[in-house]
């Protein structure tokens, strides 16, 4: 009992030093860089543009664009209409105004009001003061619009715009811009001007003169209407290159949608980059995704205002776009991978839904079926092991949605179907080696392998740029755009649920061979750098996985090391893992502000006062997904049940099959126990709400129920105690 006290202080001592271990190793000042400002800075917008509308022919001086510049996918991130998640060609452009989300009210996508001219050449946009208390009262964003051509503006700089979407892009905090034409022939010479926007109009025209649905929406543009629109726009985007004098950047992107369904645009800069070094040929990124290929809307104004050395202000959101050169992909190849990756996330859109539906029912039929095998014997011995086999399946079936981004499933004629396959084939495979080697004769030999593959592939995925979680199933969605990078919600759920299990698995190994202090050892250092890596800017960057992961790992120690949970230690760690994550949020504020991730952004956001309005519409994510996702509900409550109401008790094997396991390998209890806190404890800092407990339950669940059939076969059928005969009255006899 004292070595176990001694191991908890020791696990309680080592946690609460994470805080410090992480100033220590985040601190450092990021290296100079040598500005040189461009002459001007060029932003043409081509609404609805997208890479599939790019033709060497059809397109040449976009196409000259993409070989002489640096080229992404934009997710054009705004306000949405009520009853549609797409961006209309108004919050398009206020969201460059702004360089944060914008909308427009309404609840349809409606055209651009013409500006008021005036006689000095500037005009005002319409309706201004209304567009800026919508955004102000309406959208839980609070963006600032006009900063873009306030900023340029109040440094003395001229601005011009070129069409009405490009006024509300220049337009200054009242609504006016100093030079406007409706188009860029009327703007006349260039020279003078700091900041010109130019609006190609001839996709968003044609669409919004299509007929609208019962949502305001129009429909799609038929496919010859899309290519002579794209014809003309190529046609405008020429006519202005020509007209540009030397020594500018043009930043080019399609800032909305023109379709039924939002998608991802074209994004291409030439020119001088901020660092003074030519864009491209090549791709864009932006530390805003740390995807090389993938850039924000709210990136494009970052980039603007840093090329006119006016730096980025709080109010924006976006970081500035950086040029990666690749000698070896050619104009072709770029468009054809960029087509690519929309297909990909269109693709996702499809098939997400349904693959949940199927998913979770898979999961409900695996629990009942099982539930006849375990608890009542149904079909003997055979049956039991054929339970063991698709319970190791299934808890791999989570890693291996991230693991099927390996193979481009999303352009197979059947994606549906192909996701599927590739998944099952890719956990049958996980399966195969956790059943197949020398491990399986132990009780937690598949449970080990399964888990360690769980947390080392998520764990080298965040560490080397999450590419696995772009576009998987669970994973993140790039034209929503919530998150590019670290840990997404579900892979949090995942990654922690398997780390701990693969912990408990190892330890019992480890113990088994009296080898306890090392097994100890081992799960704190494995689960420090776990907890740390999940929170750790350059990686995991996960603000509220940090305070859960590390209750989770704390109550697995506690609990190995043979002490008790209680409240107090709960609050210790409670209260580590927010001294913990709250360092690292302010050491990554304390980089340039076009440097830090979403954690120092919203240190920032607690300086100005909007960290309120940021945690309510967590927490409101939170609730909607709570009520709303009522089947991933169901999922958690039937895996509870089916833990506790079949695996915790007797059955025809005898003894509970849960119990049968923890006195064949001690170690799961602990594992178990740490890994449904860290779910719990998640469930309620996490705006995925249900959905973190329902992903951590679907490898819990399963890989337990794996120990479970592994020790009911290996052990010797016990038969439940009867209960006892009451005992007689030993009172007197009454007289």
């Amino acid at each position: 009992m004292g070595s176990g006290a001694g191991h908890v202080r020791a696990a309680l001592a080592v946690l609460l030093t994470f805080p410090a271990l992480a100033g220590f190793l985040l601190t450092g000042t990021a290296p100079a860089r040598a500005e040189t400002a461009p002459a001007r800075v060029v932003v043409v917008g081509v609404p609805g543009l997208q890479w599939g509308d790019l033709d060497r022919a059809r397109t040449p001086n976009l196409w000259r664009l993409v070989e002489r510049g640096a080229s992404a996918s934009m997710s054009t991130r705004a306000v949405p209409p009520p009853s549609r998640s797409l961006t209309c060609p108004v919050a398009g452009w206020l969201t460059i105004s702004a360089g944060q989300r914008a909308g427009a009210p309404g609840d349809s996508c409606a055209p651009t009001s013409q500006p008021v001219t005036g006689q000095d050449g500037g005009a005002s946009v319409p309706g201004w003061r209304e567009l800026v208390t919508f955004n102000a009262t309406k959208t839980s964003y609070r963006p600032v619009l006009g900063l873009l051509g306030q900023r340029v503006v109040d440094s003395g700089g001229k601005v011009a715009a070129a069409g009405p979407g490009a006024a509300l892009a220049a337009a200054d905090k009242s609504g006016n811009i100093g030079k406007y034409a409706p188009d860029v022939a009327g703007l006349g010479d260039l020279t003078p001007y700091q900041l010109v926007v130019v609006e190609i109009p001839d996709l968003t025209t044609a669409w919004l003169a299509r007929p609208k649905d019962g949502d305001g929406v129009p429909s799609a543009l038929p496919d010859q209407a899309r290519r002579d629109a794209v014809t003309a726009a190529d046609r405008g985007v020429g006519a202005l290159l020509a007209r540009l004098p030397q020594g500018g950047t043009v930043l080019l992107g399609g800032l909305s949608d023109a379709a039924i369904s939002a998608h991802l645009h074209v994004a291409i800069a030439d020119g001088p980059a901020p660092g003074g070094e030519p864009y491209g040929p090549g791709y864009l990124g932006a530390t805003s995704t740390r995807q090389e290929g993938l850039v924000t809307n709210t990136d494009l104004t970052a980039t603007a205002l840093t090329l006119l050395g006016l730096g980025v202000p709080d109010g924006a959101v976006g970081r500035p776009w950086t040029g990666a050169t690749h000698p070896g992909d050619d104009a072709g190849e770029i468009v054809r991978s960029l087509t690519e990756a929309d297909l990909a996330s269109q693709v996702l859109r499809r098939v997400q839904g349904p693959f949940f539906a199927v998913f979770v029912s898979a999961q409900l039929l695996f629990y009942l079926l099982a539930a006849f095998a375990v608890r009542r014997g149904w079909g003997g011995s055979r049956a039991l092991a054929a339970t063991g086999v698709v319970a190791t399946v299934g808890g791999s079936i989570p890693v291996a949605t991230f693991l099927a981004q390996l193979v481009p499933w999303w352009s197979f004629p059947a994606p549906m179907a192909s996701v599927i396959v590739t998944i099952l084939a890719i956990a049958g495979a996980v399966a195969g080696i956790a059943l197949a080697g020398p491990w399986r004769r132990h009780v937690l030999g598949p449970l080990t392998v399964v888990a360690s593959v769980t947390s080392l592939a998520l764990l080298g995925d965040v560490m080397t740029g999450s590419s696995l979680q772009v576009n998987a199933v669970t994973g993140y969605e790039p034209v929503t755009g919530g998150r590019f990078y670290g840990f997404g919600n579900i892979a949090f759920a995942v990654y922690s649920a398997g780390t701990i299990l693969a912990m408990a698995g190892i330890a019992h190994w480890l113990i088994s061979r009296g080898r306890r202090p090392l097994a100890f050892t081992f799960c704190l250092l494995y689960g420090g750098l776990a907890v740390f890596a999940d929170g750790w800017p350059a990686w995991g960057a996960d603000f509220g996985g940090v305070p859960a992961f590390l209750i989770g790992v704390a109550v697995f120690l506690i609990l190995l090391a043979g002490g008790r949970v209680s409240l107090v230690k709960l609050v210790l760690v409670g209260l580590a893992g927010a001294v913990l994550i709250g360092a690292i949020a302010v050491v990554d504020w304390l980089k340039p502000a076009d440097r830090r991730t979403h954690l120092g952004t919203f240190v920032q956001q607690v300086i100005d006062g909007e960290a309120w309005t940021v945690v309510g519409r967590k927490f409101g994510a939170m609730v909607g997904v709570t009520v709303g996702n009522w089947s991933l509900t169901l999922l958690s409550l039937v895996a509870l049940a089916f833990l506790f109401l079949v695996l915790d008790r007797p059955s025809r094997w005898g003894a509970s099959a849960l119990a049968r396991a923890y006195a064949a390998a001690p170690p799961l209890r602990a594992g178990l126990i740490g890994a449904l806190a860290c779910a719990l404890v998640g469930f309620l800092m996490n705006d995925s709400g249900i959905a973190i407990p329902a992903m951590a339950l679907t490898v819990a669940v399963p890989l337990t129920l794996t120990a479970c059939v592994r020790a009911l076969r290996t052990s010797p059928p016990t038969t439940p105690a009867r209960p006892s005969t009451p005992a007689g009255t030993t009172a007197p006899p009454a007289a």
